[in-house]
């Protein structure tokens, strides 16, 4: 049976004067101010729906690597990941980099980057998104 998570927004005026507030309805953990400054100049304590994809990119993936490093009988210690999801304005997403060190024992650096591929291509977020993904995985 399918989980479903949910999140909302409420937003008041225009694209440019405007502004408004995601809530993470399935979790709980809050509601965040998000508006068009904030996605396409500087944060200013506010979010993005592109980082909102990079959390659930790089959380995914380090869901779906870990799960690989485990099967192959070389569990992590611990996998640092981080998602950069480029926004261009009147363009869109244009590309996501993944980068990954890893903690890993008894693996050699061209197992991790290979499995780290595997993990990249198998990620569920991965999967749902239609840029190039690009990966830099090595061993911290």
């Amino acid at each position: 049976m399918p989980t479903t998570r949910t999140a909302s927004t409420h937003w008041e005026g225009t694209l440019f004067e405007g502004a408004g507030k995601v809530t993470l309805e399935s979790s709980g953990l809050g509601t965040y101010d998000v508006s068009w400054p904030a996605r396409a100049e500087e944060p200013n304590g506010k979010t993005s729906p592109e980082e909102l994809i990079a959390a659930a990119h790089s959380s995914c993936f380090s869901m779906a690597f870990s799960n690989g490093l485990a099967k192959n009988e070389t569990p992590a210690t611990s996998l640092d990941t981080t998602a950069a999801v480029d926004f261009t304005p009147g363009t869109g997403i244009t590309g996501i980099t993944l980068t990954v060190r890893g903690v890993v024992e008894g693996i050699d650096n061209d197992k991790f980057v290979a499995l780290a591929e595997e993990a990249k291509a198998g990620c569920p977020v991965s999967q749902a998104l239609s840029v190039p993904i690009t990966l830099d995985a090595a061993l911290a």
